[in-house]
């Protein structure tokens, strides 16, 4: 056996193998197999047989997304995109099929043939020459036999090998002794492959095997999931978009793209059925004049039209809330009975109608079975009571109108429904919209998660996880929603829940435990255990659907299984189950392996169901809170938790199913930025004044959590509204702002009423009522603020984090905080002077050019407790932007930095986003002087991952670093950064002797003088191919410019003068100079030029300073072009190695720490970079790669590095 070959379960994800794609899907695929196996023929030409395998790939998967077709001298390729724009993703080299072994395929014993040697070629091609860095797989094959390699392979050993590549770009220059492929293939890539072909590892099948190959694998083997590496539906929160798009249809609803975000909105006018539940809605809004009587209309926006639309999307969301909710209940109880139907209650033998719906929400699941109208009764005698707010009217159905108020109307199927036919084919024609919203559920599985049986088709699953990333893209339907992938969120809480644990545990029993280790080995009593994680503080502050509290519920339970802790309500533990957290989703499993699965009439089922439930339970009402601007958010929120306890509802000893307690009081709608009241305002004054005290009010909150009816609910919700209202009026009356106003006013009197003895002089006048504008000034600024705040506008969504929880309150009524604040803040948003105001003087990071992540992560290190973890996914403009400087210093001087992970650009679905994630810890009350060693993974920008256990670098580093460097660089290790530090104490920046300008705008509409015309913008009158008149002279676009290289062909050239649009300064383009590319490479890219001349944008100019400069132009350019300032600049600036072309900005060069001398080191520089430019000046692409490598030894020596900062720089370590 061939050791180096992989068989196709070896090649695939291993989530991806396990999940079992569409049956129709592979129908088709193996129809359009044998279709392209009986139609090749040896017979025909190589195209006949390349278009029937191009037939293949598109008819199996990839259709109109990918574009499929040759390039260049590539047989066929497929794109990573639908444009011929997007990058090549495969590169294939096809074969005509032969029944015996053609000398040109290689063999499972032979790679080194010519197929493979061609493929070597196209991928340089690919790599070197067009900078493709998103080639995925290489494929050779001849319709039978397959050889597919991982394009990872071929970049390590093939455009890693600096031989290789250099010969090939000889070869394409023509500078070798044979110019025709057969040449390359021989000579260069032959041996070149003979040197590696130990490592070249490959999958390979043969179709003529066909019946002995596995169909399901080698359907995924050639599918775009593997070959182009996309992401896969292996996340329980992955978009299912068939389900997605038909619930948008059925709701009314569309998603349409906007620059570069998806947002939902109502359809457009011709393609809207009244029969759409928001369309219904509307209609009914209008008709009864609802909209008139919203206590608050400006909430759902400015116009009747915007009005009418958000009203009608909150009812349409509420009831689809509901309606879901009961599909993953009905699935629950027929699973509960051994699949027993008649426990099924969501199907129009129940609910006929709307009227009946109403009915079910309200009069059955909001009443005590013994309660229920005998007409409901009998029909829903399956159906528990749940004691849940869910089933109450809300606040807006209530003030417009239930969904018994809309028609009983039919809506026309969608297109791409899911529902079928008798003979299989989609549905078409009509159907009542609501029979129509019960068929469409009825075709997915609610009922089984997709972990408990790979084999289940998982298309049709849906789980509480899909259901939020859904109704997470319908809130966020304005700007578009980023929806944490799940493999992030349970990072996130693992890293910081476990480090919470931890420290919890070190508070209560003054232990010293590093880890969950060291903990389990000490705890002995396991019930005060289990009580001090209960004493867990999570909040997180822009809460969404929820999935990050979800995600920490889940290790919240896996920490008290591993510790041993997790108890029944006896107080046993359930030691013999083992439960763990995989793709986001809570597993239990026996002392067999095996998935637990309640059934009622076992008592060990019933004891563990009982104990998962009140331990859930127990967290959600004492460790969990959450907070949302936007009150769908805060639905769905309360909904997801609401799913999480219904997993492990249980049958009671009544017979009745376990009520769910009311949640929604942990998840506030407020905005989390805007509060009246300090966080360290002193409340023990209001305390004796109102008296109460904070525990009653810890026991109100808990007494409506439980509360068995809803008198008593209503009763502990005017209780604790009364506690809240007491805080407000007292802290108002006190307000800081209302004391200085009247300090303010009492001055003025002073100064306006005060007793003279002698006249004022003219001067003293002048002083005096300059002082009286001044306080007239203030007042009435302060009067304004103040009725702002009265009136409500300023803080109308304000969150009062100060009292809002009473769990995060010591018994004196202090603020102590969070244990841990975690989450994904909205990032995008940008303040104007309007929206501002009301955060400019209350955050120290508030910047006018910055943007909202700056002040949610201000806010959470505010609300951590002393010892306080903060893990928060934000853009990675934290890192090193001016308008981030100020969080920067925010963090270092109040936490401990613990970890920053740089992950790929792609990790959120339709949005590219540079993010970064962020561990720390509050350093409140703690030593604020001291630093810490943060942990630092970096992972390819370009990469799909779908864990964060493999970084592409892993170092630890020093925040000491960072502030010297004032940006968090994680882009360089301590070794790195001590390089750069020593080079940038020790020479001169470039600014003190050079001066750097920008080239030349030739053409603006309304520049210029005269200002230019569009006839002018459109002629180039001042721009020609050829050199009109001496006044003419060179100009230089960007591509003129390469390394050491002038690649003008005398084909541009410009008039200079004053009617050009920016013509900057004459004097700037006289004589010598460098012109510098804003593009650059693993180098920079510069030249120098002897004479006048001009360039435009895409070029900097660089002139040394007469006085000041003593190193020449050419010894500069050596300098600058070296390979040792290029490191410097990507290790200094912060640019990936995948950014594959970087542009430099005049700020980033004038601060290059570059030697000005006229020295020894330097004038060898001079002579080298003169032969440099001699050889490339009769031919710009002669080999001067020795004496390149003679300037970056010479620009080494300059700076004085010793050999093992050599050989960091080159990456030798």
């Amino acid at each position: 056996m061939i050791v180096n070959k992989l068989e196709l379960k070896q090649v695939l994800n291993k989530t991806y193998s396990k999940m079992k794609p569409d049956a129709e899907n592979i129908q088709g695929f193996k129809a359009n197999l044998d279709r392209m196996l009986a139609l090749c023929d040896s017979k025909k030409d190589e195209e006949f047989n390349k278009n029937l395998l191009s037939d293949f790939l598109k008819k199996s998967f990839y259709g109109d997304r990918y574009f499929i077709n040759t390039k260049e001298n590539s047989d066929l390729v497929i794109h990573n995109g639908k444009g011929v724009d997007s990058a090549v993703g495969v590169i294939f080299e096809t074969k005509k099929p032969t029944k015996t072994n053609s000398v040109e395929m290689p063999r499972v014993d032979n790679l080194n043939r010519k197929a493979f040697q061609q493929l070597v070629l196209y991928f340089l091609r690919e790599r070197v020459a067009h900078g493709n860095v998103a080639v995925k797989h290489l494929v050779v094959t001849n319709i039978y036999e397959w050889f597919i390699f991982d394009a990872k392979i071929f970049e390590e050993l093939f455009f890693g090998d600096k031989e290789l590549v250099k010969n090939f770009q000889d070869f394409g220059e023509g500078r070798l002794s044979g110019t025709k492929t057969d040449f390359f293939y021989k000579q260069i890539s032959e041996p070149a492959i003979a040197k590696v072909i130990d490592r070249i590892k490959f999958t390979h099948f043969d179709l003529r095997d066909l019946e002995n190959l596995d169909l399901t694998d080698l359907y995924k083997t050639l599918s775009p999931e593997h070959l182009l590496k996309l992401p896969f539906a292996n996340d329980s929160n992955s978009l299912n978009k068939p389900f997605y798009n038909e619930l948008l249809y059925i709701i009314g609803l569309t998603e349409t793209k906007s620059g570069g975000k998806k947002l939902i909105g109502r359809m457009t006018e011709s393609d809207r059925h009244d029969g759409s539940l928001i369309e219904n809605a509307i209609s009914r809004l209008d008709s009864l004049d609802k909209i008139s009587q919203l206590k608050k209309p400006e909430e759902f926006g400015d116009s009747y039209e915007e009005r009418l639309f958000n009203v009608a999307l909150r009812l349409s969301i509420n009831p689809i809330n509901r309606i879901l909710f009961l599909k993953l209940l009905e699935a629950q109880l027929i699973k509960y009975h051994q699949g027993d139907r008649d426990f099924a209650f969501l199907n129009l033998a129940k609910v006929q109608n709307y009227d009946d719906l109403d009915s079910l929400f309200f009069d059955v699941l909001a009443r005590e079975q013994d309660k229920r109208e005998a007409k409901v009764k009998a029909a829903f005698a399956n159906v528990p009571y749940l004691n849940s707010s869910l089933f109450e009217p809300t606040e807006t159905e209530q003030q417009t109108i239930v969904i018994s108020n809309l028609k009983d109307r039919d809506l026309p199927i969608f297109s791409g429904t899911v529902l079928k036919d008798g003979n299989g084919n989609r549905r078409s024609g009509e159907l009542n919209a609501l029979a129509y919203l019960f068929e469409f559920l009825d075709a997915y599985k609610f009922d089984r998660d997709e972990l408990e049986d790979t084999q289940e088709d998982s298309e049709k699953l849906i789980n509480a996880s899909v259901l939020g990333l859904i109704f997470e893209k319908i809130n966020g339907y304005k700007d578009g929603s980023f929806y944490t992938p799940s493999f992030i969120t349970m990072y996130m809480c693992r890293e910081t829940i476990r480090r919470a644990v931890v420290q919890k545990f070190s508070e209560v029993k003054g232990w010293n435990c590093q880890s969950l280790d060291d903990l389990h080995e000490r705890i002995e009593d396991k019930k005060e255990a289990n009580a001090i994680i209960n004493s867990l503080k999570i909040c997180d502050p822009a809460v969404g659907s929820g999935h990050f509290l979800v995600s920490a519920l889940n290790e919240v339970i896996a920490i008290k299984s591993e510790l041993r802790v997790l108890l029944d309500r006896s107080g046993k533990s359930l030691k013999d189950y083992r439960v763990e957290v995989r793709n986001d989703k809570l597993l239990v499993y026996d002392d067999e392996g095996k998935l637990f699965a309640y059934h009622p009439n076992n008592a060990e089922k019933q004891r563990v169901q009982e104990a998962l439930f009140h331990a859930k339970q127990t967290i959600i009402e004492s460790c969990l809170f959450g907070v949302d601007i936007n009150p769908n958010s805060v639905t769905i929120c309360r909904l997801r938790l609401w799913i999480e306890l219904l997993k492990n509802a249980y049958y009671r000893a009544d017979g009745n199913l376990e009520t769910l307690p009311n949640i929604d009081i942990n998840i506030k709608c407020g905005n989390s930025l805007i509060s009246r009241f300090g966080l360290d305002v002193d409340v023990k004054q209001v305390l004796k004044k109102q008296k109460f005290s904070i525990e009653q009010y810890r026991g109100a909150v808990q007494t409506y959590r439980s509360a068995e009816s809803k008198a008593q609910k209503r009763e502990m919700e005017s209780l604790i509204a009364k506690i809240k209202a007491g805080f407000s009026s007292s802290l108002l009356a006190g307000d800081p702002k209302k004391v200085k106003l009247r300090q303010l006013q009492a001055e003025l009197y002073s100064v306006e009423n005060q007793m003279l003895l002698l006249e004022e002089t003219k001067a003293e006048a002048k002083a005096r009522e300059k002082k009286v504008n001044k306080l007239n000034n203030e007042i009435d600024k302060l009067t304004a603020e103040i009725e702002d705040i009265e009136s409500g506008r300023l803080y109308e969504n304000a969150l009062e984090w100060r009292f809002e929880f009473p769990e995060v309150l010591n018994d004196q009524g202090d603020f102590v905080g969070f244990d841990v604040v975690i989450g994904n803040p909205p990032y995008g948003v940008n303040f104007n002077r309007k929206t501002g105001k009301p955060y400019e003087s209350n955050y120290q990071t508030f910047n006018w050019r910055g943007e909202s992540y700056t002040l949610f992560t201000e806010q959470a290190v505010n609300l951590l407790n002393k010892h306080g973890y903060l893990s928060f996914i934000i853009p990675d403009t934290l890192l090193n932007l001016e308008f981030t400087e100020s969080l920067r210093n925010y963090l270092l001087n109040n936490t401990f930095i613990n970890e920053v992970d740089l992950l790929p650009s792609n990790v959120f679905a339709d949005a590219t986003v540079d993010t970064i994630l962020l561990f720390c810890q509050s350093k409140k009350l703690q030593n604020k002087e001291k630093t810490s060693e943060v942990l630092v993974k970096v992972f390819n920008k370009k990469n799909l991952i779908d864990n964060l256990d493999n970084p592409e670098r892993r170092f630890n580093i020093s925040t000491n670093i960072w502030i010297e460097q004032n940006s968090f660089n994680v882009q360089s290790d301590q070794k790195e950064l001590a390089i750069i530090q020593r080079i940038d104490a020790q020479f001169s920046q470039l600014e003190s002797y050079s001066e750097i300008f920008y080239g030349i705008k030739v053409y603006q509409v309304g520049k210029g003088k005269p200002p230019q015309s569009e006839e002018i913008r459109n002629t180039k009158p001042f721009t020609s191919n050829v050199k009109k008149s001496e006044n003419w002279l060179p100009f230089f676009d960007g591509k003129h410019i390469g390394y050491y290289q002038l690649l003008w062909n005398q084909d541009n050239w410009l008039h200079y003068g004053n009617w050009l649009a920016e013509p900057r300064s004459p004097e700037k383009f006289e004589d010598e100079k460098i012109l510098i590319r804003k593009i650059t490479g693993k180098t920079l890219i510069c030249h120098y030029i002897p004479y006048t001349s001009y360039c435009n944008t895409l070029l900097f100019v660089l002139k040394l300073k007469p006085k000041q400069a003593k190193i020449s132009y050419k010894a500069l350019l050596g300098v600058i072009n070296s390979g040792f300032i290029g490191w410097y600049f990507r290790k200094k600036f912060q640019i990936s190695d995948e950014d594959t072309f970087p542009q430099i900005m005049i700020r980033d060069i004038l601060q290059f720490s570059i030697p000005n001398e006229n020295n020894t080191i330097t004038r060898k520089i001079e002579e080298i970079v003169d032969k440099i430019l001699t050889a490339k000046k009769g031919d710009p692409y002669a080999d001067a790669s020795e004496l390149e490598k003679e300037c970056d030894n010479l620009v080494y020596q300059l700076y004085g590095l010793t050999e093992e900062e050599i050989k960091i720089v080159e990456g030798e370590r």
